[in-house]
């Protein structure tokens, strides 16, 4: 049996482990029928979880005295049709440069209800107790810059946009950030 643990990140370009643990089979992320991909919009009626989880990468943006990101709606739906796809084939993996045209990405996944996608973005934001200040990959006090992947592209000085989407099946639940222009770029410090 999987944790998620084990299962619920793949950062930016990593796959590194940051969630509490909770019991979850690999049987319970098979591949199966997902529903459409849905972006989380950023509307007056929809977009309260857009706004919060803006709000949530724009305050530790403000925090460490970067300017703050726009929503996109475009990185958003992208965002939502690779969470498709990873419902679909049941493990989490990032996408391609090419299938995300060069933006960066953040990853989650757990077990589907356990979290809501606020709090999925704060797993993110937690990874700040490893970073420390250089150029990319020597970010990390532990050594791994995947330890702290998610959290730099989040403040990541040169990213302007972020766009979100999460889907849920199979008994689990997936979060998709997409972020342009993408960070964490090799011999570059975040800010």
């Amino acid at each position: 049996m999987l944790s998620a643990r084990s299962l619920v990140a793949a950062g930016t370009l990593l796959a590194s482990a940051l969630a509490p643990a909770l019991p979850l089979s690999a049987s319970a992320v098979g591949v199966g029928t997902a529903a459409p991909p849905a972006e989380i919009a950023h509307t007056h009626a929809a977009g309260a979880e857009a706004e919060r989880l803006l709000a949530m990468h724009n305050a530790e943006r403000a925090r460490m005295g970067l300017p703050a990101l726009r929503w996109n709606a475009s990185l958003a739906r992208d965002a939502g049709g690779w969470a498709h796809k990873l419902l679909q084939k049941g493990k989490l993996h990032h996408a391609s440069a090419d299938e995300r045209r060069g933006h960066g990405e953040n990853l989650w996944m757990g077990t589907a209800g356990a979290w809501d996608a606020a709090g999925m973005v704060g797993m993110f934001l937690e990874e700040r107790r490893y970073f420390r200040p250089a150029a990319f990959p020597h970010v990390s006090l532990t050594g791994d810059w995947s330890d702290v992947g998610h959290y730099t592209q989040i403040v990541w000085r040169d990213t302007k946009e972020v766009g979100c989407a999460k889907q849920t099946g199979n008994g689990v639940d997936v979060l998709v950030c997409r972020y342009y222009p993408a960070g964490n770029v090799m011999g570059r410090a975040p800010f």
